[in-house]
């Protein structure tokens, strides 16, 4: 979805932000939860500490992104590099998606008891540590979501669906560990099969709404309305034939045919082009850019 915001502070600020919280937040959570796994014997704690480790990597790779697709258009690229913060999404998929199926796996080991190693009811230290991950990592969703949003980031979007879904395997790691410590040791390896789903989702999620961004995928309805009721509002503009949009990354290029008096000279004609073209450029920030065509209105043939 597409959505018009504005800040006062400029992108390459608000992207340190979002690299800083989310780099020392999941490196201090990631430490914590694995000393409160292995300390409180937890597995599903370990699982979730794992989770938080890949935060890690997956801001790395949104800071790549980000930093390769706002590279200038140059000659051999003159439409730029912005579909390489889609191939950024694509990989933190991957490494989603391998981090997920370990987790899985481990889990499903512990279930079909193919481990032989003994059950040691979880402490409560791993319990507030589930607790604490909870708190924080939602925390840092909506942190991270408020700023990718107003820099339009598909990259730093997915990054805060990544805090999500780790908050929501925590929640199952909280309800796997206090099981365990209730009597229902089955409950620690169904967290980590919890926490597995959790992680694949985001996966998938991530990787459907990257491919989209890759394969010149039409904007939203809405978004679309809301450049045609803008074009339809300048003078000199008769009718609106055609309207395109595709997204380019984590920008839109369009396409628009506007009709106009048949009777006004190229020269009128092209002022009212150019001024639809500066006009959709300037109120949209998430178009990079619009190519105009003049038809002559029907009413005027």
């Amino acid at each position: 979805m597409i959505t018009i915001q504005h800040s006062s502070l400029s992108e390459s600020t608000m992207v340190r932000r979002m690299t800083l919280v989310s780099l020392v937040g999941n490196s201090v959570l990631a430490t914590f939860k694995f000393l409160a796994g292995f300390l409180g014997h937890s597995q599903a704690m370990i699982s979730d500490a794992v989770h938080s480790l890949s935060d890690v990597f997956s801001t790395f790779v949104a800071i790549i992104g980000v930093k390769m697709a706002n590279k200038k258009a140059d000659k051999t690229h003159p439409y730029g590099y912005d579909r390489l913060e889609c191939a950024s999404s694509l990989l933190l998929c991957a490494i989603l998606f391998m981090v997920g199926c370990m987790i899985g796996y481990s889990g499903l080991t512990n279930i079909l008891g193919i481990t032989s190693s003994p059950t040691i009811v979880p402490s409560t230290l791993a319990l507030v540590a589930a607790i604490v991950s909870i708190i924080v990592k939602e925390a840092m969703f909506h942190y991270t979501k408020h700023y990718a949003q107003l820099i339009n980031s598909s990259v730093f979007m997915a990054d805060a669906w990544h805090h999500r879904s780790d908050a929501l395997s925590s929640v199952g790691a909280l309800i796997g560990i206090g099981g365990s410590m209730l009597g229902f040791p089955l409950l620690e390896p169904l967290a980590s099969l919890c926490i597995c789903v959790c992680i694949l989702k985001a996966a998938i999620d991530i990787g459907r709404d990257a491919l989209a961004k890759m394969l010149d995928t039409s904007c939203q309805e809405d978004f679309e309305q809301q450049i045609a009721k803008f074009i339809l509002a300048q003078q000199g503009v008769l009718g609106l034939d055609v309207l395109h949009t595709r997204m380019f990354g984590n920008k839109v290029y369009v396409d628009a045919e506007i009709a106009v008096d048949g009777k006004l000279t190229l020269t009128c004609a092209h002022a009212i082009a150019h001024q639809v073209h500066d006009g959709v450029e300037s109120k949209f920030t998430s178009v990079k850019h619009i190519m105009i065509h003049v038809n002559p209105a029907k009413c005027c043939l």
